[in-house]
């Protein structure tokens, strides 16, 4: 382990194929980065996957290989950077999942990979299982400003969050995003898988805050932080105790660990 101030989660809690049966609730657990996986009844699903093979040194040691990985009905992708859109990860576990979903634009590259992957404007509503998911939008185009990008121009639409329904509640994964005045006139989700890094194109320390204070009584569970051996990259580095003084009902904050499961259940 880094031995600097940079934030890190506990240990990993590793998970295998008893994750993936059916169980009377909903279970989500993070990934490590801004991944998740959900189990929502039985119903498989996880999204942006970064489980093996990133061109940085890690922290952590990721709770599953995606080699182990029995089945998924579906895969989500948020936006084409490698720490959520992992090739690697996704050519282990192609084979198991059996729909792949993201934006138009990530769609084309997934298919490009010969992914059979399906792609939706932000708005866009699909069904997996039991969950209904749509497509939330998101401002991350920072590829515009890097002159190696200039290939193509990034928009809006390229990028997106996902607003997961079960049976057993609401999860929102904003994806990574600058704060949105749409991300503060959603209906009150019951957990947010909570990006707090302190970047300019990321949702930053105070979006973040404010956010979590918009849907006071979601809980939080903190992604984006503790990952990545990099001090020096704020994208990486957030730290949860920057939170519990500034946020309403401190108590839902979940610093978890990866592939620690939170469970939702109908009330």
């Amino acid at each position: 382990m880094a031995t600097h101030k940079q934030a890190v989660p506990p240990p990993t809690v590793f998970f295998g194929e008893e994750a993936f049966q059916p169980i009377d609730h909903t279970e989500v657990r993070w990934l490590g980065s801004g991944g998740m996986f959900v189990n929502t009844r039985g119903t498989c699903i996880m999204m942006d996957p970064m489980l093996k093979d990133f061109d940085i040194p890690l922290l952590i040691d990721m709770p599953i290989a995606p080699e182990n990985i029995p089945h998924l009905d579906a895969v989500l992708i948020t936006h084409c950077d490698n720490d959520h859109y992992s090739v690697p990860s996704l050519h282990a576990m192609e084979h198991v999942s059996k729909a792949f979903h993201g934006p138009h634009y990530v769609a084309e590259l997934m298919q490009a990979e010969g992914f059979p992957a399906n792609g939706h404007d932000i708005g866009d509503t699909f069904e997996v299982g039991p969950a209904k998911i749509t497509l939330t939008p998101a401002d991350h185009a920072w590829q515009n400003e890097k002159a190696k990008y200039n290939y193509r121009v990034f928009r809006l639409e390229d990028y997106c969050g996902f607003w997961i329904e079960t049976p057993d509640g609401i999860i929102w994964a904003p994806g990574d995003s600058r704060l949105m005045k749409e991300h503060l006139e959603m209906p009150q989700p019951d957990a947010i898988l909570f990006d707090f890094s302190d970047n300019e194109w990321h949702i930053g320390l105070e979006g973040a805050i404010q956010m979590a204070n918009t849907y006071p009584e979601a809980h939080l569970i903190l992604c984006h932080w503790g990952t990545v051996d990099a001090p020096d990259l704020n994208v990486f580095n957030a730290d949860p105790q920057s939170l519990y003084d500034r946020v309403v009902n401190p108590e839902r904050i979940h610093a978890y660990a990866p592939g620690q499961p939170f469970s939702l259940k109908k009330s």
